[in-house]
């Protein structure tokens, strides 16, 4: 498994992450228990994955405490995140759910802990509320360094990101990024690379991605809304197929050597 040093926190982690939220969640939406999500887990860092990423949303922090059970806790790069949509987050909730989040995971701090979700409009309010509650939590030894992961579905061109980058407040930020929508590599990318912004990516895959059946129907549609040449389609789907041993594969293997990202989550 290759390594790299994750931006300004100095951790070395795996260039690859698991994922522990998706449609998957470790398995578990697939019929797993969590005995054996959590053998999906040790699996992952017995192959040299040593960066798991999970929410209080997810319902998979019990099951990455279980598989962390026994084992070296300095070797494990921990990330977990708060949900800001949808509810008032205020000091009081977000030191509760840091809370339950160390007693999910098993231990008595967590490595990059994010705001999950955040929307251009909410970002003001974590700021000028929020943030110094994650300060407090730094200077107490609960949490290392802080981050933040966006609604990708809702904030294509990364506006929230761009005004978390001009604060330079964040050590790690979550971005949307993938073969279909390439707009962080100028919006965000080239700017974090000067900063030495660590850089995880989401939305690697995802159900359009997933085969290349799901590819064909996501593309045709967006030649139906005249949103992409159709003339284009052949040459896409050649070149998607040709260097991997499957469309996944391709997706993943496209994020390697993109300049400024440090990690991708299954």
């Amino acid at each position: 498994m290759q390594t790299t040093i994750l931006g300004r926190t100095n951790l070395t982690v795996s260039r690859m992450g698991l994922g522990a939220g998706g449609h998957s969640r470790i398995g578990r939406n697939a019929g797993l228990t969590d005995a054996q999500s959590a053998d999906l887990v040790r699996r992952a860092l017995d192959h040299g994955v040593n960066f798991i990423d999970t929410a209080e949303g997810y319902g998979t922090e019990s099951i990455i405490g279980q598989a962390l059970q026994g084992r070296d806790r300095t070797s494990v790069v921990l990330s977990t995140k708060k949900s800001t949509r949808n509810e008032q987050v205020t000091p009081d909730t977000l030191r509760a759910s840091l809370d339950q989040s160390l007693k999910h995971l098993g231990t008595d701090y967590i490595d990059l802990y994010n705001l999950h979700g955040v929307v251009p409009q909410d970002y003001a309010y974590l700021v000028n509320d929020i943030y110094p509650a994650l300060q407090k939590a730094q200077q107490q030894g609960k949490i290392r360094f802080v981050g933040l992961s966006e609604m990708f579905n809702e904030d294509f061109e990364h506006t929230m990101l761009q005004q978390a980058l001009a604060d330079d407040l964040w050590d790690v930020l979550m971005v949307g990024f993938n073969l279909l929508n390439q707009t962080a590599r100028a919006n965000v990318f080239a700017q974090a690379i000067a900063q030495n912004v660590g850089i995880q990516i989401m939305f690697a895959v995802r159900k359009a991605l997933s085969h290349p059946d799901n590819l064909r129907a996501f593309t045709d549609a967006l030649v139906e809304k005249g949103q992409i040449d159709p003339a284009d389609l052949d040459a896409l789907h050649d070149f998607l197929l040709a260097e991997a041993q499957s469309l996944p594969d391709d997706a993943y293997r496209f994020f390697r050597d993109e300049p400024g990202v440090h990690i991708v989550l299954s």
